[in-house]
């Protein structure tokens, strides 16, 4: 289906896709994460998320937390390095009501002190959680090193002794710097005209806003040279990252990265890594490959967990599929084949409605348009083999892979 969208005077974008669906979603996406951060400030916009919720002008905690969940609906943020999400899932006719709230925790929070000493408590607590989760901790450590001296080399969550640092003020600033119509998208998936969209949109936006824009100052990271970094953790499991940067959003051999990727280590219990390292030898019980783009760059890793006495032949095995990537071309059948398979894959990723949604926002805050499926295909469709391998070559570079050991 054709999405419309609308730039409204005070500059916020706002874009809508129909659907046939009683269930809607909608929300706000901020173009500002923790790359946007001062170095006193680590952690910070994932704590302004977390404290949007605990307070507007009109309402109160339980009030917020009521609003939506009364109505059988959800209401959710998350935020990354370069973005914050805060969205909601409800019945269409329950639409204006969550448009309202949206807005008046985005452009009212109050943030505060009571309720920041109870949220700082719960963030250190999440943590220490985190570091007690080696397969995920190991992810934020990597690209720390790989990222090194930059502003994507800190984790989302930020550190212990910073968050003891914030104040109501500390998140008034962000918020006021940051959470500007014009640094954000308002995005809609769901059954109600987009006319109607627009008019609750307009109708619960702040007509009047104090202070400037901080336009965003994001350096490009620096290549580091590529470094093995073994870290003795006292774990039943050893845990390994391997990898290295990558292409940012805005290159046009991502694509052909991603489906090297798909055939390096996807979903599919066919992948090249799963079928050796799993199926064949018996060595793992998870191993996979991912690719994360950035506005400026990005990073690919290949993460498994194993015994420590097969890490080694572990590490050899994956060298070597790397290696095979870079030195022969895929057939016409091998390269049609994954074409297939991963077309296939996105398809029936796209009826996740709400993963669709969220696509659908981060899609237009960077590149002001949508691609729907079809676009999306015919991209995948334009790809080469002989591209593939130029890609393979140039990323899966033995001198440029970094390597993380937790054991």
């Amino acid at each position: 289906m054709q999405y419309s969208s609308f730039v409204s005077p005070v500059g916020l974008r706002i874009i809508h896709l129909p659907s046939d669906s009683p269930v809607s979603y909608c929300g706000f996406v901020v173009h500002a994460g923790t790359r946007d951060e001062r170095f006193t400030q680590y952690g910070l916009a994932h704590f302004v998320e977390h404290m949007l919720f605990k307070g507007t002008e009109k309402r109160k905690v339980r009030h917020i937390l009521n609003r939506m969940e009364a109505v059988g609906g959800e209401l959710n943020a998350y935020t990354t390095k370069e973005e914050t999400f805060l969205y909601t899932v409800c019945l269409r006719e329950d639409v204006e009501r969550a448009i309202e709230l949206l807005s008046d925790l985005i452009f009212r929070s109050q943030f505060p002190e009571t309720e920041i000493e109870k949220e700082r408590e719960v963030v250190i607590d999440e943590i220490h959680s985190y570091e007690d989760t080696p397969s995920e901790l190991i992810f934020d450590e990597f690209e720390n090193r790989i990222f090194a001296g930059n502003d994507l080399g800190h984790a989302i969550l930020g550190e212990e002794e910073s968050i003891q640092r914030f104040t109501s003020a500390t998140c008034r600033d962000f918020v006021s710097d940051f959470y500007r119509p014009e640094n954000m998208v308002f995005f809609s998936y769901g059954k109600t005209p987009f006319s109607r969209i627009r008019k609750y949109v307009e109708k619960y936006l702040l007509a009047s806003f104090s202070g400037g824009f901080n336009h965003l100052h994001r350096c490009c990271p620096k290549l580091l040279p590529a470094e093995t970094v073994v870290q003795n953790k006292n774990l039943h499991q050893t845990h390994v990252v391997i990898g290295g940067r990558a292409y940012g959003l805005f290159d046009e051999k991502r694509m052909g990265l991603l489906l090297l990727t798909n055939i390096l280590g996807g979903p599919g219990m066919n992948s090249r890594l799963n079928v050796n390292l799993r199926e064949k030898y018996g060595l793992v019980y998870t191993v996979d490959a991912e690719v994360l783009s950035y506005t400026d760059t990005g990073v690919f890793t290949v993460y498994f967990g194993c015994d420590s006495e097969s890490m080694e032949q572990c590490l050899h095995l994956v060298r070597k599929e790397l290696k095979q990537l870079r030195d022969k071309q895929l057939s016409e059948s091998q390269f049609a084949a994954a074409v297939k398979q991963w077309k296939g894959q996105l398809g029936i990723a796209s009826e996740h409605k709400e993963n669709a949604a969220l696509r659908l926002g981060k899609n237009f805050l960077h590149f002001n348009r949508y691609d729907a499926l079809p676009q999306t295909y015919q991209k995948i469709e334009a790809l080469t083999a002989e591209g593939l391998l130029e890609i393979a070559n140039e990323i899966y570079e033995e001198k440029r892979l970094f390597s993380l050991i937790y054991q």
